[in-house]
């Protein structure tokens, strides 16, 4: 089967596509023909090994761990293994790989009970691709703020993966949403449902004195004691994204001296939350937002475009039509 593989860290052209052996299912695996996957943070910080502590993960000098990227999917099941109860093949699906990563290749392997669900039936492959990752990380960090009708919730980096579906999620449960991102995507955040837009390129949220429940930084970039600041005594600030230990310890710090929460940490992919995220899309509740379709080959491409942090939504892979 044809995979986008790496054998080295480095820029966007150390992925290069090859061909490697199709993976044979366990007795408790589905085998997935992969329709579509994206190009996510998570994919080319790791090609990178960004932060550098990556390595002690995948390898020092270089990729031993994983060689194929890849952190979501959509696509059908071709088989099963013998002991798998739960899909058939024919199946159209979506799912994230977890750490093993994996989905830029024409197949892969995922266990019956892992983060695996039916797919969207209003989505394309593309779209549904696009779904996972991004929507179960803001379902699971606002679930940690006790996100519900009422609360004020700030959305930082609200043009994001995660912070696209978070607007929309935080909306479905009630909450009045303020969203901050660039001028050229207020109109997109406007549209995801936000109550109010702070356009970051002209003024700062600090400055209007506004208070929240829920502060959500889906992006790593808010200001730490800003936004401890404009909590609520009560209320959670969220931090999808950690990439040095220093906001950890004042996390902590505040926890321990002050009722207000600073939460970061990793989510749990669960097969359940994507089949809550299903019933809300087929609902019309829910949709991903997609910036731009690279073809597989075209990997490379489609990393150097979301490295430079500025994409709507998500960039997707096309695997195969």
């Amino acid at each position: 089967m044809k995979a986008i593989v790496y054998e080295q860290y480095g820029p966007p052209n150390v992925l290069q596509l090859r061909e490697v052996t199709k993976p044979v299912p366990k007795d408790d695996e589905v085998l997935i023909k992969v329709y579509a996957a994206t190009a996510a943070a998570g994919d080319w910080r790791l090609r990178k090994a960004d932060p550098f502590l990556a390595r002690l993960f995948n390898g020092l000098w270089k990729p031993r761990k994983i060689k194929i990227l890849g952190f979501e999917l959509a696509g059908v099941v071709e088989s099963t293994g013998s002991g798998v109860s739960k899909f058939k093949p024919g199946d159209a699906v979506y799912a994230a790989c977890g750490n093993g990563f994996g989905a830029y290749a024409e197949y892969k392997c995922l266990p019956e009970n892992g983060c695996i669900a039916l797919k969207p039936s209003n989505l394309s492959f593309e779209e549904a691709a696009a779904v996972p990752v991004g929507a179960y990380t803001a379902l699971q960090f606002l679930r940690k703020g006790t996100i519900q009708r009422g609360r004020r919730v700030l959305v930082y980096g609200a043009s994001g993966s995660v912070g696209t579906y978070a607007v929309q999620l935080a909306k479905h449960f009630g909450a009045e949403v303020t969203g901050v991102c660039s001028t050229s995507n207020v109109e997109l955040v406007r549209s995801l449902g936000a109550d109010r837009i702070i356009d970051y390129t002209k003024e700062n949220f600090e400055d209007d004195g506004t208070v929240y429940d829920i502060i959500f930084d889906t992006v790593g970039k808010s200001p730490f004691q800003s936004c401890v600041e404009r909590l609520t005594p009560n209320g959670f600030y969220l931090r999808a994204v950690h990439f040095s230990p220093l906001p950890i310890v004042r996390g902590l710090w505040t926890n321990m001296t002050s009722r207000k929460k600073v939460i970061g940490g990793a989510t749990k992919e669960n097969a359940e939350d994507l089949r809550f995220l299903k019933e809300l899309i087929e609902a019309g509740k829910l949709r991903p937002i997609i910036d731009r379709i690279y073809p597989l080959e075209q990997a490379a491409e489609a990393h150097s475009y979301v490295e430079l942090g500025h994409k709507k939504g998500n960039v997707v892979l096309t695997v195969r039509q």
